[in-house]
């Protein structure tokens, strides 16, 4: 996804929350994990349309706040280094609760 747009929704039971895709469509998200890396925050998200959850790919997106209203936007992250080492940390930070393998 190249710029999910702002954060539309949440749904506190399960962790839900829509963003819209650079067409306009809303996409579902389970929310995994927020945390700072090198003075910016990311979210780590699971799509919840996937046919089966223990095969998704987790999103990583950068958390940017626009300075004239405050709003929050996710915005996906084009440098691979830098990705994998978000990635890295997150598994780190998680790796007795998730079944992580190698692509």
């Amino acid at each position: 996804m190249e710029d999910c747009g702002n954060f539309e929704d949440t749904d506190d039971i399960n962790n839900i929350i829509i963003l819209n895709d650079e067409n306009g469509n809303e996409v579902r998200f389970e929310f995994l994990d927020l945390f700072e890396y090198d003075n910016n925050e990311y979210v780590v998200l699971l799509p919840t349309d996937t046919d089966e959850k223990n095969e998704s790919e987790v999103v990583i997106l950068k958390v940017e706040v626009a300075n004239n209203d405050n709003k929050e936007n996710y915005v996906s992250i084009d440098d691979e280094g830098l990705l994998d080492k978000i990635f890295q940390l997150f598994k780190e930070k998680f790796k007795g609760g998730f079944n992580f393998t190698d692509v």
